[in-house]
């Protein structure tokens, strides 16, 4: 039967299961009001298939439609869509002519009530916050004085010259390794990853910022990759998160084993300040003379002290005493033992 064709004269009392179904199939796609609409419902009977396909029905209090969304709109979106979740599904309706049953084919599913992407963060936070990925025992501690300083971010980017002057400024002795790197868009997690992986396999690095300047939750969106997270969890070297504004804040934030509130705080962070060692060393150089001199007085002292006490208890000094005490005659002594006897 031709499309959008029924049954002829002598056909039309009855149809068959299949010419109906399609034919029913040809009207909903000729519909075009039925070809682009949003549906809003709870999701119910919810199934994500091993081939990537998601099957689910929506449901309100007075009926049900089912739903698939296939694989290659599935991998598109920003949350984990669960049983009783509220959402606006967005596709076509048409008939799946195996069963007879019109379903809706979604293209599109935003939760009701939140973005996708605020409800992406907060599912994907809680999921790693449950693995420990972000327990505060797994935070490395920032060198205090590093020799290099590895950072990851986009040549392009103010964040870039912020933090470099930031570096000159505070601690001009310390070495710059950049690993350049997009900060947003599609490719930019993947970039992000290897930027990272390159810096953490080197031994002259001894910590890590990894940084981009403000924007919205899309363009920072890359920085709530998991797979971003993941690799700033497994690195050696300790990594410093200064992305965004201060009201900003990224699963790479809590993941990191410092957050600064922008990338110029996170140089401020990563080295020390030069102006306040050099004030610390002069007065540590003038605490050790004053000690020194006082130590060394102290030390004249007691030498001179022990020095006359020795002279006093040496065998030659108590030769001179005696040599100097008055002695009895010969004949005084002859006396008092006469006396005595007597």
């Amino acid at each position: 039967m031709s499309w959008l064709t029924a049954p002829s004269t002598e056909e039309q009392l009855v149809w068959t299961v299949g010419e109906l179904t399609g034919y029913i199939r040809d009207l909903l796609a000729v519909d075009f009001r039925l070809q682009d609409v949003r549906v809003e419902g709870e999701i119910s009977n919810f199934t994500a298939a091993r081939s990537g396909h998601l099957y689910f029905t929506l449901k309100d209090e007075q009926s049900q439609l089912k739903c698939v969304m296939w694989r290659s709109d599935a991998e598109r979106l920003r949350f984990r869509p669960s049983e009783g979740d509220g959402v606006v599904a967005r596709g076509r309706l048409g008939v799946y002519e195996a069963t007879g049953v019109y379903q809706l084919y979604a293209t599109h599913l935003a939760p009701v009530g939140r973005g996708d992407l605020a409800t992406a963060f907060e599912q994907l936070r809680q999921i790693l916050e449950a693995q420990g990925l972000f327990a505060a025992e797994h935070k490395q501690p920032i060198p205090p004085l590093p020799r290099k300083i590895g950072l990851v971010t986009s040549l392009d980017a103010a964040a870039l010259r912020d933090m470099l002057n930031v570096l000159r400024r505070r601690y001009p002795l310390v070495q710059v390794l950049i690993a350049p790197t997009l900060v947003q868009g599609a490719e930019a997690p993947a970039q992000i990853i290897r930027a990272l992986q390159w810096l953490d396999g080197r031994d002259d690095v001894d910590t890590i910022i990894l940084a981009r300047g403000g924007g919205s939750i899309e363009d920072l969106w890359a920085f709530n990759d998991e797979g971003v997270v993941r690799a700033i969890f497994a690195a050696r070297h300790p990594i410093i998160a200064g992305i965004g504004h201060e009201t900003d804040f990224t699963l790479s934030d809590f993941v990191a084993d410092l957050r600064a509130p922008t990338p110029s705080a996170a140089a401020e962070l990563a080295v020390p300040d030069g102006a306040e060692l050099q004030a610390k060393l002069r007065t540590t150089s003038r605490w050790l003379g004053q000690h020194g001199r006082r130590s060394l007085a102290e030390k004249r002292t007691a030498w001179h002290y022990a020095t006359r006490a020795l002279g006093h208890l040496s065998p030659q000094a108590g030769l001179e005493k005696s040599t100097n005490c008055p002695r009895p005659s010969v004949a005084h002594s002859i006396g008092r033992w006469r006396s005595r006897s007597g």
